[in-house]
């Protein structure tokens, strides 16, 4: 059941003995004795697909991979050292995955 004020949806409560529904608003509404809430739970079960494929969102850089010699890897920043000092750029080669530091 629904407020007739602002269309909310009305809660039963009890008030002595008296069971009414109300509103948020201050709307009160007699009829709860004959009201009955139910909910109904489905249970399905859902498959979820798993994508074993990784999904890189990094920029890209052109430097040389110590590993493979491979000339592009992806690239990000993280303050690792105080505040006072620059950031720490990290590097991921985009051919083995080799990950390496660049303390410029």
């Amino acid at each position: 059941m629904f407020c007739q004020k602002c269309g909310s949806v009305l809660l039963p409560k009890k008030e002595g003995s008296k069971r009414i529904l109300v509103c948020s608003c201050g709307y009160k509404s007699s009829g709860a004795e004959k009201t009955k809430i139910t909910e109904t739970i489905n249970k399905k079960s859902k498959e979820v697909e798993v994508i074993e494929k990784e999904i890189e969102t990094l920029p890209k850089t052109k430097v040389e991979c110590p590993k493979c010699g491979h000339k592009e890897a992806f690239f990000w920043t993280m303050q690792t050292r105080a505040g006072d000092e620059p950031e720490t750029k990290f590097h991921k080669c985009v051919k083995c995955r080799h990950t390496w530091r660049d303390y410029d």
